[in-house]
């Protein structure tokens, strides 16, 4: 069951109606809007989805593989490099630190943000 609903440009109208079965696409993003989700976010989100559309258009024949079909992947919309200091804070084992050695990593660390 879905809640029917119409595109106006940007904006989504829900017609207060339920109908059987999966809706036709998602309607995520303009959902989050309503939601008020910040716009630098959906903006973000949109061209992620693109990319993603767009790269799932080159290589839909593979995906649909059965071994694709075996181990599906989930993409993450926001997924971003890690930063420096993250991998810095990765590379620690607090457990093999002197304190002194804790503290100089923290200001270390601390300098990369």
């Amino acid at each position: 069951m879905h809640l029917d609903a119409v595109e106006h440009g940007d904006a989504l109208v829900f017609m207060h109606a339920v109908k059987d079965g999966a809706a036709d696409r998602s309607f995520g993003l303009q959902v989050a809007a309503l939601a008020g989700l910040p716009k630098a976010t959906l903006q973000q989100a949109r061209r992620r989805l693109a990319e993603l559309e767009q790269r799932g258009r080159e290589s839909h024949a593979s995906e649909m593989a059965p071994q694709a079909l075996d181990a599906p992947q989930q993409f993450g919309l926001f997924a971003a490099a890690p930063s420096a200091a993250q991998e810095a804070l990765a590379a620690l084992d607090p457990d093999e630190l002197t304190p002194k050695q804790a503290l100089e990593a923290l200001y270390r660390l601390k300098s990369l943000l």
